[in-house]
């Protein structure tokens, strides 16, 4: 968002619009040293460090935070088991409400939204949040793998198409907000000599299928007569980061303005669609976790969405026939689609841009900046290799069982699970700003062009994923 670009919620009616404000993709123009402050990506980064400066803090000064990073027990079966822990436990949430208020707050702020929006906001989603929390930790529920986000979408979708809430409310919907935060903090839960090892082969299978997927949907698309600059939005929706992939295309290529929100719509309405038929082809299957994981980064088309699948198919962990361990999915996700396709926003904003200026538009256009590149890069990855590399100089100290001794419970864990808040802020957000009807304007041929790129994504995903690649995919934590 640019300076003096201020915005209520009210002023934002669609879907699309939800899912992505901060606009970091829409702007073709650098901001300077303002990025630092008026980008949801770096106030992601900010936020995201500062939790694991803090943490570390308060380790090497013989304490913790899980105080404040308290969660709701696990696998219940008696109800007042519930009740006697919020009990005894309710100051620590109460501390804890408070604490996400506050540095969600600032930042809030500094991106030019109200706070007497956000803040009533943010409460709804917080107590809901508690009670997803609650209903998806009971044993039964656990027992039929209902994980707490795919919980969270449900009861958004729900609420916000059969219930509804008022427009302003959506202030408080961070999306991408959310998922960037809790990126960062995956980070520091993912040894950095796993991205280094990992990180070729993601790199190589994401453009395979990225340059594939992208092809196919805009001769496509051009083939049914669509706008060029539309197909290429399309294109990247499928093919890169889904929502700010569609956003930077969009912007590089000079599309109209209601090119992005039909490519976000339908990001939006396949990414919900596999975060239920890839863990459910994948279990049938029986594919290691981390295979399934490198699936699912390769296939999925918004990292939310993924990251929901991926946490449900780690359940799937010592299950009789299924081999890995738990955490190799959402592990194998990350490299895939945090290392492997989301760096590329860049590079394919600035050579849809040069082809766009040079070729589709050469009365009009101007010659692309190759600062662009840096411009369209999703700074949240920084973000995450920094916490990922202070947590493994951190253990690099220690031996292996005194690590995951000491310093996996007093600050690694607690960081896990704030993490665990920040996604179910994230996917609960996601449903609440789902709403069908808009999801039905996006028209046919769009949807036709995308979801045949979406075929040809998914079958190339598991080619890569079970076969080329498999013994990197299966072997991830060993």
């Amino acid at each position: 968002m640019i300076e003096g670009d201020k915005k209520s919620s009210s002023d934002k009616s669609s879907t699309a619009a939800s899912w992505n404000e901060g606009g970091e993709g829409a702007r073709v123009q650098s901001m300077g040293w303002k990025e630092l402050w008026l980008k949801e990506d770096w106030w992601a980064i900010w936020l995201g460090l500062g939790i694991v400066a803090v943490a570390y803090w308060f380790f090497a000064n013989g304490s913790s935070i899980k105080w404040i990073a308290i969660l709701p027990p696990g696998k219940w079966t008696d109800l007042s088991v519930v009740t006697q822990h919020f009990a005894e436990h309710y100051n620590q949430y109460l501390a804890q409400f408070i604490m996400w208020s506050l540095i969600f707050g600032v930042s809030i702020k500094a991106l030019g939204f109200k706070l007497s929006e956000f803040y009533p906001s943010f409460l709804f989603i917080y107590v809901f949040s508690i009670v997803i929390f609650v209903v998806g930790q009971n044993k039964a529920v656990t027992n039929l793998n209902l994980e707490p986000p795919l919980l969270a979408l449900l009861l958004g979708m729900i609420i916000s198409n059969f219930i509804g809430l008022p427009k302003w409310m959506d202030t408080g919907f961070r999306v991408e907000y959310y998922i960037k935060t809790g990126i960062v903090l995956l980070g520091a839960t993912l040894p950095f000599t796993l991205i280094v090892w990992a990180g070729p082969t993601a790199i190589l299978q994401a453009s395979i299928v990225s340059i594939t997927t992208f092809a196919v949907i805009f001769f496509a698309a051009t083939k049914m007569g669509l706008d060029r600059r539309l197909a290429a939005t399309l294109g990247a929706g499928g093919a890169v980061c889904g929502v700010s992939g569609a956003i930077a295309i969009a912007g590089a290529v000079g599309a109209k303005k209601e090119h992005a929100p039909i490519a976000i719509t339908l990001v939006i309405v396949w990414a919900i669609v596999m975060i239920f038929f890839l863990p459910i082809v994948s279990k049938y299957l029986q594919l290691p976790i981390g295979v399934a994981g490198a699936w699912i980064g390769t296939s999925e088309f918004a990292d939310a969405a993924g990251f929901a699948a991926a946490n449900t198919y780690d359940g799937y962990a010592n299950s009789p026939g299924i081999a890995g361990n738990s955490g190799d999915a959402v592990n194998a996700f990350t490299l895939m689609k945090v290392v492997g396709r989301d760096v590329w926003i860049g590079i394919w904003a600035f050579v849809l841009a040069l082809i766009s200026t040079t070729r589709w538009e050469r009365k009009t256009g101007s010659k692309p900046d190759p600062a662009e590149i840096w411009w369209r890069f999703p700074k949240f990855v920084i973000g995450f290799m920094l916490a990922s590399i202070i947590v493994t100089l951190i253990a690099s100290h220690y031996g292996q069982a005194t690590f995951q001794k000491t310093v996996v419970p007093a600050m690694v864990g607690p960081i896990k699970d704030l993490r665990t808040w920040a996604f179910i802020f994230c996917f609960f957000s996601i449903g609440l700003t789902t709403r069908f009807r808009e999801l039905s304007q996006a028209g046919g041929k769009p949807f036709l062009a995308f979801t045949t790129g979406v075929v040809v994504n998914v079958i190339l995903g598991f080619i890569l994923s079970t076969v080329v690649f498999a013994e990197y995919w299966t072997h991830l934590s060993h």
